[in-house]
């Protein structure tokens, strides 16, 4: 099963079509696209996901405003969304679904807020109480999470102690982040800040137990990346991860 993950930036605007065409090329089974907005670009990505086969698809968007920031999850599997007491108070940027795939999967993406906006912290902490609670089958908790770990993750200082506890504190409940269970320490960046060029890794994925001997693949892919300019599909690295189920 292969899984993209990627903040498409503002909604895919006029990149849109280059958007959808980097993804065919990834051949995926599941996709989450943060950033997804009810605008005109991002339906034309969400069609051209339909006409590729995946055509089982939840989104966050609000109708009363397209232009919000929201989510899409695209499956070749019927979707089914799922409502816990625990989730974050925020529902255009948490999106839980079970996958009717051959070996059932709960797929849940999230697009964490930055800390000026006054909810971040209280999002890391719901959703630190869900895995605490969690009740489902396997599951893959994937998406921009605007956090990482002090140094590893970071090429100048840019996180504090509770984004990095966080991150740790998933891992001592046994959700992995799926690139350090292949990479271990290395270092590698999904965003880079448009002034100091400096790199974070801001976006990861965490594995429900028993699916860790599953990864076979995780990198981050820059889209487009034929062209001489890393960010010219967007400003965020794509997750590109191989589950073997």
């Amino acid at each position: 099963m292969r899984v993209v993950s990627w903040n498409i930036r503002a909604g895919g605007g006029v990149r849109a079509k280059g958007i959808i065409n980097q993804i065919r090329l990834w051949q995926p089974d599941i996709v989450a696209l943060s950033e997804f907005r009810g605008t005109e670009a991002s339906q034309s990505i969400a069609a051209g996901l339909y006409a590729s086969g995946l055509s089982h698809q939840r989104t966050t968007t609000d109708p009363v405003n397209p232009s919000v920031n929201s989510l899409l999850l695209a499956s070749r599997w019927p979707l089914r969304t799922v409502t816990i007491q625990n989730a974050p108070d925020n529902p255009r940027r948490w999106l839980h679904v079970n996958i009717a795939n051959p070996v059932p999967i709960a797929f849940v993406a999230i697009h964490i807020p930055n800390r000026s906006t006054g909810l971040k912290y209280p999002f890391l902490d719901a959703v630190t109480n869900t895995v605490k609670n969690w009740r489902g089958p396997a599951a893959i908790i994937i998406g921009d999470t605007n956090s990482g770990c002090i140094d590893i993750d970071e090429e100048s200082p840019a996180f504090n102690k509770t984004e990095d506890q966080w991150i740790k504190t998933l891992n001592s409940l046994h959700w992995k982040d799926a690139f350090r269970l292949l990479h271990g320490n290395k270092k590698d960046y999904t965003w880079y800040s448009p002034n100091g060029r400096n790199g974070f890794r801001l976006d990861q994925a965490f594995l429900y137990p028993s699916l860790h001997d599953k990864l076979k693949y995780f990198e981050h892919v820059w889209g487009g990346n034929t062209s001489a300019r890393r960010e010219d599909l967007s400003d965020h690295a794509a997750i590109v991860m191989d589950i073997e189920l």
